[in-house]
């Protein structure tokens, strides 16, 4: 079943064009449905991410997963980590988990668009056309962004827009 959205825009197509660089995980592809683990139902564990390539001048990373298809005006953020050090080069599966010990000390997750601190996994609604997951890195000009865990994941993007050197993605797919 190819559940890919050629039709649709990648959110970031509208936002400044930045350079790229690797994202890749074991646990996720592009384009490819999610497992059950990945979901809100599954236990809405994170996914392991890994990336290299970025820009020299890089100082820390913003990590985050978005889902522009859901039925809201604005999409939906499953998770936002900020103020990852630049020696941060992936994350660990499970690295999302509220209060986790895989996350460098200093990161900093802020709360989802569910409201909690941490991932939330896939969730759209059954019978929905296909969403796309997009697992973002921003590499940074900045070692901090001034977020705590009650910040919001839209206020983490607005902040990281302005420090943005450039940025990987990775998109998985999910429908119920």
């Amino acid at each position: 079943m190819d559940l890919t959205r050629p039709d649709a825009p990648e959110p970031y197509s509208l936002l400044p064009q930045v350079p790229t660089f690797s994202l890749t995980s074991r646990d996720v592809q592009a384009g490819e449905p999610l497992a059950h683990a990945f979901t809100a139902e599954g236990g809405s564990t994170s996914p392991q991410l890994a990336w290299s390539g970025f820009p020299e001048q890089t100082r820390s990373f913003v990590v985050s997963c978005f889902d522009p298809d859901a039925p809201t005006p604005a999409g939906f953020w499953h998770w936002t980590v900020a103020n990852l050090p630049v020696t941060t080069t992936g994350l660990a599966s499970g690295a999302g988990a509220p209060g986790s010990d895989h996350l460098p000390p200093g990161a900093v997750q802020t709360r989802n668009d569910g409201g909690e601190v941490g991932f939330m996994g896939a969730a759209p609604p059954p019978g929905d056309k296909p969403h796309r997951y997009v697992f973002a890195v921003h590499a940074l000009d900045v070692e901090r962004l001034d977020v705590d865990t009650a910040t919001t994941p839209t206020v983490v993007a607005f902040q990281a827009l302005f420090h943005t050197l450039a940025r990987a993605t990775l998109a998985p797919v999910y429908a119920r």
